[in-house]
């Protein structure tokens, strides 16, 4: 627990560790409290694509938060940065919410849903049968197939529900194309994660509640990783991967016990 205590940064996943839908789960208050008391460096680091940092920052101010907009990065900046590097100004058709969708105008990315160089695929509300028919037509002509995570579900107040690749299955089988998936636990998201705490790998720990995601992103970028079972993986579910987690927690509250 010291060896944890005493790392220098900590990125950490929000659906599932600090809440579910509206609702703060145990000790995140504690947790992020002690983060700003000890003055530690950290990031919230989120596979979602749905919102942007400003409204991830003001919806855990209605919570109780209080947390710098500095704070936060998501999949959906992390696509943006990487069509960027990829095709500077580029289009895309995308199905998915506000959060992608600035995010991509903001890194010069247009909208086209006739040509565009690329089709990619968020968490939404808003998916439908003529959306996914839209998508099979444009990947058939050449675009570009991309995800903003490879997360299958995700976890809210009223239970599991469908995540991104959930939504691009159809998609892929479709065109018999597999999307280049960009969250967790790409290196991509996790590169510019370390950058921003402009700390070494050895100084950081990552918190989250997903073996397939959280874990192995740390693992495969040299970070101590602290799996939490506030979310989607249960205590049994370790058991069906190949690795483990150095820390394992009921929740976030734990780490400062």
């Amino acid at each position: 627990m010291n060896a944890l205590q005493s790392k220098k940064g900590f990125i950490c996943d929000m659906d599932g560790v600090i809440y579910h839908g509206n609702h703060l789960l145990d000790g995140s208050v504690d947790f992020v409290n002690w983060l700003q008391k000890e003055n530690k460096e950290f990031l919230f680091l989120t596979n979602s694509s749905e919102r942007s940092p400003r409204e991830l920052m003001q919806k855990l101010k209605r919570l109780g938060m209080d947390v710098d907009e500095s704070h936060f990065y998501t999949s959906a900046l992390a696509t943006a940065s990487f069509l960027q590097s990829q095709c500077p100004g580029g289009s895309a058709y995308v199905i998915g919410e506000p959060g992608l969708i600035n995010a991509l105008y903001d890194a010069g990315i247009s909208m086209n849903d006739v040509n565009p160089d690329y089709v990619i695929v968020g968490e939404t509300r808003g998916y439908n049968f003529e959306k996914i028919e839209k998508a099979v037509h444009l990947v058939g002509k050449g675009a570009r197939l991309i995800g903003t995570n490879p997360d299958l579900t995700g976890p809210t107040e009223k239970g599991i529900v469908p995540a991104t690749r959930a939504l691009m299955a159809p998609i892929e089988l479709s065109t018999g194309k597999q999307a280049y998936y960009i969250g967790k636990p790409n290196p991509v998201i996790m590169r510019h994660a370390v950058e921003k705490l402009k700390l070494h790998s050895l100084d950081i720990a990552i918190i989250g509640d997903r073996m397939d995601t959280d874990i192995i992103a740390g693992i495969e970028s040299g970070i101590d990783t602290v799996l939490v079972f506030s979310g989607v993986t249960t205590r049994q579910g370790i058991e069906q991967f190949p690795y483990r987690p150095n820390y394992v927690f009921d929740g976030v509250g734990e780490i400062i016990k």
